[in-house]
């Protein structure tokens, strides 16, 4: 439940751009695995991206919640996929723990976006270029 605070910079699933892609990769026995995952992901993977925190919603029938503040991350992952249509990105919290956030659409922005919120929640000047992504 989302307070009048509260406001939201993105909410939806995951790119439709990847769901096409292993489709087309479904056509193939060795792509049948990518097309079963992504059909998984898009019909119950789910983000939430607001001023307060992030919620990722998915798991086997969307019922597994992941949600956290800004505060608790320290660190943003992120890797571009489809030709940079969209990427994975991987927050990591201040216990170590992880939240996948996989093909999320405009993933550039919304990296952007989150490190804004971390730099005002932490009092941090945190930018890309601060924090390393897979390929570092």
């Amino acid at each position: 439940m989302i307070s009048q605070s509260e406001n939201v910079f993105f909410e939806g699933g995951p790119a439709k751009g990847d769901l096409i892609l292993n489709l087309l990769a479904g056509l193939t026995i060795i792509g049948i695995p990518f097309t079963f995952g992504a059909v998984v992901r898009a019909l119950w993977l789910r983000f939430q991206i607001t001023n307060k925190r992030i919620s990722v919603t998915g798991g086997w029938l969307g019922k597994e919640k992941s949600q956290v503040s800004y505060s608790q991350i320290v660190e943003v992952r992120s890797i571009p996929r489809g030709f940079g249509g969209w990427g994975d990105m991987v927050l990591v919290t201040r216990d170590g723990s992880k939240i996948e956030m996989r093909s999320l659409p405009n993933f550039r922005e919304a990296e952007k976006y989150i490190l804004e919120r971390i730099a005002t929640k932490t009092g941090l000047s945190n930018t890309a270029q601060d924090m390393k992504g897979f390929a570092a």
